[in-house]
């Protein structure tokens, strides 16, 4: 089963959209470090998370060490965008996010990156979401005044969603 290691970013967006609950459903581990998730998601429903299958990993003393090494590569990143990368990279698994500087980083270190539309192209394909609550999210998602999301490929879910 892959290991799917999440920024933030990804998780408020599911969660705007309101399919949190469903990406449990998909045939992966959803994993995020546990700085990151004491201090961005705890105190926001992140127990119901937990409970409804996200794992929350420590970072070993070499796996830190490899995050400070890429924040020193990219300033950009925060501190727990590192971290996700370094449990992603450790994890030979996926990161999921929506930080363009952490996507071109993670593509420099040969970690797989993908982003919230590919989380919804995988509910839509396994089916493991109705196409009306998969449009319906997307629409929310879309909507949001601080969607970054490209609107030309909401536009093209959301036509095949609406078909």
């Amino acid at each position: 089963m892959d290991i799917l290691v999440s920024d933030t970013s990804v998780v408020i967006d599911l969660e705007r959209a309101q399919l949190i609950k469903e990406i449990f459903a998909l045939p992966f581990r959803f994993v995020v470090p546990e700085a990151m998730f004491e201090q961005e998601m705890r105190g926001y429903g992140g127990e119901r998370l937990v409970a409804l299958g996200l794992e929350v990993r420590t970072l070993t003393g070499p796996q830190v060490q490899e995050a400070q090494r890429l924040r020193g590569l990219e300033r950009r990143i925060s501190l727990h965008d590192s971290y996700a990368l370094a449990l992603a990279k450790a994890e030979g698994a996926v990161i999921l996010t929506g930080d363009g500087a952490l996507r071109v980083l993670a593509e420099a270190e040969r970690v797989r990156c993908h982003g919230v539309l590919w989380v919804f192209d995988q509910l839509e394909d396994r089916r493991a979401v109705s196409p009306v609550a998969l449009y319906e999210g997307l629409t929310r998602l879309a909507v949001h005044p601080r969607c970054r999301l490209p609107r030309e490929e909401i536009d093209l879910r959301l036509a095949r969603l609406r078909s």
